[in-house]
């Protein structure tokens, strides 16, 4: 057996672990199904999703419905804990609503993107190895539960309360974080569908104010909705607030901003006007 397959092995019961963790967090002072903490309930639904897609995308030796797997994992709980939770308030629907949203534009144009690609090479190396591949779909399942924390404990919870200012603010903020990440989205798809630009960086539009706009408008959006669920925190369920913090880790310092930086690097940064617009460029909060 390799030695990445041995951490692997290692790796994977304490995935579980930290999710079965954060279940039991989120769940107190929350609502309940057939005598199950709803949030908990969710929190597996988000696993046990990752895990049936998992199988045949081993066999077939694909990640092509990865990210929209994910993205459907996020509608399903967020729908699941709607439809279970009682006395449903409007600072919960407006909460699921945000997230749907977000979730079915996310995952369609993901879904999209692989498509044209035709693969995702970060998956070339962990495809073959059964252990590794399946904790990259456990850890999706972590992070559609992080991510969602805040939304679903807010839904689930027991606690309702009435639309406020946090509700109001949180609304605006998310509005404003999707915004970017839509047109910047939009901007470069439309950039690399040039061919005019084959072999060229974007810098134009929100791209000339920040290299990851879009990672930016991630993070605000989620800020949003953790503002908009603060309210209702109560105990071990302030565990939700890990939802934006986890996002900007995440995009920061692992998968996001880190990959593509090098990524980026290793392919334009002999060229003069990368270095220039590297300079002049924030690396993820836009310049006024």
């Amino acid at each position: 057996m390799k030695k990445s397959d041995r951490i692997g092995l290692i790796v994977f019961p304490v995935l579980i672990l930290i999710g079965i963790l954060v279940a039991l967090a989120g769940s107190q002072g929350g609502g309940s199904f057939a005598g199950l903490p709803l949030f908990a309930l969710a929190v597996a639904l988000a696993f046990l999703i990752q895990w049936l897609v998992f199988i045949p995308s081993f066999l077939l030796q694909t990640e092509k419905f990865f990210d929209l797997t994910g993205s459907l994992t996020y509608i399903s709980i967020i729908v699941i804990a709607v439809l279970f939770s009682k006395n449903l308030d409007a600072r919960s629907l407006l909460l699921a609503a945000l997230v749907v949203v977000w979730a079915v534009r996310l995952g369609l144009f993901l879904f999209t993107r692989i498509q044209k690609a035709g693969k995702d090479d970060r998956f070339d190396e962990l495809k073959p190895s059964f252990i590794r591949f399946l904790n990259v779909w456990t850890i999706q399942a972590l992070w559609v539960t992080f991510t969602a924390a805040a939304a679903l404990v807010a839904i689930t919870n027991s606690i309702r309360k009435e639309l406020d200012l946090f509700a109001i603010l949180g609304f605006l903020l998310w509005l404003f974080g999707f915004a970017i990440e839509v047109v910047a989205d939009s901007q470069k798809r439309r950039f690399s569908a040039d061919p005019a630009n084959k072999g060229r960086f974007i810098q134009t539009g929100l791209w000339s104010r920040s290299r990851h706009p879009n990672y930016f408008g991630e993070i605000v959006l989620w800020l949003g909705v953790a503002l908009i669920a603060l309210p209702v925190l109560q105990g071990w369920q302030w565990v939700a607030m890990i939802s934006p913090i986890f996002v900007t880790l995440l995009l920061t310092r692992v998968s996001g901003v880190p990959l593509l930086e090098a990524k980026s690097d290793k392919k334009w940064g002999a060229q003069p006007d990368y270095e220039d617009y590297k300079k002049k460029t924030p690396v993820l909060i836009p310049r006024l």
